[in-house]
């Protein structure tokens, strides 16, 4: 399913001529708009329908990421939440319908300012007494940080926040509750919200600190198919995972506008270097695309934009089927791993290459490479989430479906480092908390998780017959990362790897043209610079100060 929303006006509004404030109350729009849109019932959301994945995965996205922050939130995480117990609590029911009509924003309070990624040993208690709950934030290290919450733009907003159930002086454990959080002009009683600075370069959004001070609740908010349950789970972690079981989910959606993101940055560098031109000592300008420097950043991105595009689907299937929670997680965390580390990879590159123009918020590089800064701790810190999977893979405590190592170097690679830290575990004795699993294993997670999801987009692209000379840049492009492994085990000498690169860039560039619209991207991009005529067209459109002043006697001279 894809939408034409790329054409409607709130999508055509340049982003770079508004105030702070004007782009916040925009991105809420066009949230409503998307919302709208795609027309989701809370079954899609729950079961996480082809509907849900198209919304997720529309390339509209990447042009405003604060626009997705808050539906990956909204829809994602507190519909979803909320989505399961429907059946059994037909009073959340009036406010999932509002939420569905973004009528209502929710937000998702879990983690803490003074415990971040140590979401299980939160503060925020919810104490009970005779005719509900008292929600209170005990210090300002247990304010949640850092969901949108306060009311600047005119909607109302509701939480579920992850507190500790204490039921007669007793930790039951952490549950969520549902805390209205404001109105369409003002905080409600007791709930505090301080918006903080927007984050470098990005696109904002009104992220905040929010604490609660003895805020009243009623038996009704506690979010469980059952509000009387109140027993004290028998294994307490995996109980509040249970709680959280839509970060999972979460953290396999919030890679889906990176790749859209990558394609774009690939068809804006690749047209600019395209009519750029040089003339140097030459008699005739030569466009920019013409130096190998130039040339690669273009195919890598273009290579990593095709093979993610072509493995996001397929793997999401994988995800949907896949009956046991482990490796469904295990396999978002390697998606989103290597997806995000591509981005964070071809972006810069590209953006470089475009000189000064790459710097410039309307050429729309800068901001998103800034931008996906936030996706590496949304829904999961990238690193935390691989050394957690990484630990597992060593112990085996589950298995991901690796291809077969003779199906590609990339798959050759993959399964020599999980072997190889199989083979270092034991030889420290299997002791996953010792010092030297810390110092020698621990800061290889990233790479082979990475290495995993590398061999997996790679079979996926073959299986899928996407042109042989994108899938050797994108063989290049991962024998990039390691080259002293492909040197020492895969074969292939440093000189090797530089040939093989040459002849996969060689091969690409007579068709690059056609590659760049195959991305299916070029409708989205807004960047004046793909065009000398676009560019020309913008810079009329941009503020212009003339004058009839002159300087006084002197004045020159005396600067001088």
């Amino acid at each position: 399913m894809a939408s034409e929303l790329f054409l409607h006006p709130l999508f055509r509004t340049k982003v770079e001529l508004l105030s702070a404030d004007e782009r916040v109350a925009l991105s809420y729009r066009r949230a409503r708009l998307l919302l709208q849109t795609y027309a989701l019932t809370s079954s899609d959301v729950q079961h996480c329908s082809p509907k849900f994945w198209s919304m997720m995965m529309d390339p509209i996205c990447s042009l405003d990421i604060a626009m997705f922050t808050i539906i990956a939130a909204h829809v994602g995480l507190t519909i979803g939440t909320l989505s399961r117990h429907l059946k059994k609590r037909p009073d959340f029911k009036p406010l999932v319908d509002r939420m569905l009509r973004f009528d209502t924003v929710g937000i998702y309070l879990l983690t803490e300012r003074g415990h971040g990624l140590d979401a299980f040993n939160i503060e925020t208690t919810a104490t009970k007494i005779a005719d509900g709950y008292i929600l209170h934030t005990p210090r300002e290290e247990a304010a949640k940080f850092m969901p949108a919450s306060t009311p600047s733009f005119g909607i109302p907003k509701v939480a579920l926040v992850m507190a500790r159930l204490i039921v007669d002086g007793k930790d039951h454990g952490s549950r969520f509750f549902v805390t209205p959080i404001c109105n369409a002009r003002e905080m409600y009683q007791g709930v505090r919200s301080v918006r903080l600075p927007p984050r470098s370069g990005t696109a904002p959004l009104d992220f905040s600190i929010t604490s609660f001070d003895h805020v009243h609740l009623p038996f009704t908010a506690l979010v469980a198919s059952d509000v009387l349950d109140y027993a004290t789970p028998r294994q307490s972690l995996e109980a509040w995972w249970d709680e959280i079981w839509r970060i999972q989910l979460g953290t396999m959606a919030v890679p889906a506008p990176w790749i859209s993101a990558i394609k774009a940055v690939a068809y804006i560098g690749g047209r600019y270097s395209m009519h750029r031109s040089l003339v140097g000592k030459r008699s005739a300008p030569v466009p920019i695309i013409s130096f190998r420097t130039q040339q690669w950043p273009i195919v890598h991105a273009t290579a990593v934009g095709m093979v993610t595009g072509n493995w996001f689907p397929i793997v999401i299937e994988q995800v949907m089927n896949t009956k046991d929670h482990r490796v469904r997680h295990a396999l978002s965390v390697i998606t989103k791993a290597t997806i995000c580390r591509h981005f964070q990879r071809c972006v810069p590159e590209v953006a470089e290459r475009c000189g000064a123009q790459g710097t410039f918020e309307h050429n729309y590089m800068a901001r998103i490479e800034n931008d996906g800064k936030g996706v590496i701790i949304a829904e999961g810190d990238v690193l935390t989430l691989c050394i957690r999977l990484f630990s597992e893979l060593l112990q085996k405590r589950y298995e991901v479906p690796i291809p077969d190592p003779g199906e590609s170097l990339l798959a050759f690679h993959a399964s020599a480092l999980l072997e190889e830290n199989i083979a270092l575990l034991q030889s420290i004795d299997g002791d996953y908390r010792s010092d030297s699993f810390n110092a020698l294993i621990l800061p290889q997670s990233q790479g082979v998780v990475e290495a995993i999801g590398h061999a997996l987009a790679y079979s996926a692209a073959l299986r899928s017959n996407l042109p042989r000379p994108i899938l050797d840049v994108y063989e290049c492009a991962v024998i990039r990362q390691d080259p002293a492994w492909y040197s020492e085990q895969g074969g292939l000498s440093r000189i090797a790897q530089r040939r093989r690169e040459d002849a996969a860039v060689s091969a690409v560039l007579p068709d690059l043209s056609t590659y760049l619209e195959q991305l299916n991207i070029a409708k989205y991009v807004q960047a004046p610079i793909v065009t000398d005529s676009g560019w020309k067209d913008y810079l009329a459109a941009l503020p212009i100060h003339t004058g009839n002043a002159t300087p006084e006697a002197g004045y020159i001279q005396a600067m001088l």
